[in-house]
């Protein structure tokens, strides 16, 4: 069976009215995905850096949300992680 698990930045803090929300580097994402990967000891299938916009937002499911949406008349986020797909 083939599954896959994301490794997205989390949130440090909330946006305000004149700041934006301050996240995890990617590059705590990458180390977070390979440490799993040696823990677990996965047959991993592929690696891969998936970008999406708005996945953070309030009314979005993260990076498993079948929907995410994009509106020309609203500040658009885009948030990149990393997903590991693997043989289990």
């Amino acid at each position: 069976m083939i599954e896959f698990k994301d490794f997205t930045p989390r949130q440090l803090s909330k946006g305000g009215f004149l700041s934006a929300a301050q996240y995890e580097s990617f590059e705590h994402a990458v180390k977070e995905a390979g440490s799993w990967v040696d823990s677990e000891q996965v047959t991993v299938i592929n690696i891969e850096t998936v970008v999406l916009p708005n996945m953070h937002s309030p009314h979005e499911e993260g990076s498993t949300d079948a929907e995410l949406r994009q509106s020309g008349d609203f500040v658009t986020a885009w948030s990149q992680f990393i997903r590991v797909w693997y043989q289990a």
